[in-house]
């Protein structure tokens, strides 16, 4: 059942606003120009656009999320596992009478030992993707607040710095 307003617009409900979304996304996802997606899904070319930007907006929501509370927590998980894997392979080693597997032990040790580096060093990644994350915040903060500014300045009676 399709609803309408007073002037004739459709209404949409959340449902339905999310279906239309992932459809957007999806055609995006299989190249589709906007002009396209619009004709598939009978909306408006204004519309595709307009869900393409809240869907930039939330990937960039959930790319901070997963950076901020993710990647640090499984950082720390893998860290620690990863040293409890050492110092068993080590004790095991060291009892151990047979010289092969002595041998074998030492030979997962570096392993780990390799892996911890790996995982020491590569927090620089995990730095950039933060730094970049925040870079482009800023930016879309400073974008919200122009845009926040010319609104101010339209409702004051102004439209298009035109007095």
């Amino acid at each position: 059942m399709k609803l309408t307003d007073s002037n004739g617009k459709m209404i949409y409900g959340k449902d339905q606003i999310e279906w239309r979304r992932s459809k957007v996304l999806e055609l995006d996802c299989q190249g589709l120009t906007q002009y396209e997606i619009a004709q598939k899904l009978q909306v408006g070319k204004g519309t595709v656009g307009n869900d393409l930007r809240y869907l930039k907006k939330q990937a960039q929501k959930n790319l901070e999320h997963h950076i901020h509370e993710v990647v640090p927590e499984e950082y720390q998980k893998c860290m620690v596992g990863m040293k409890r894997n050492l110092k068993l392979v080590l004790e095991v080693g060291e009892a151990a009478s047979d010289p092969r597997v002595k041998l074998e032990a030492r030979r997962i040790a570096n392993d780990c030992y390799r892996y911890i580096m790996d995982l020491i060093t590569n927090v620089g990644v995990v730095g950039e993707a933060l730094r970049y994350v925040n870079q482009k915040e800023e930016q879309i903060n400073t974008l919200q607040k122009s845009d926040e500014r010319v609104e101010t300045i339209d409702d004051n009676g102004t439209t298009n710095g035109v007095f």
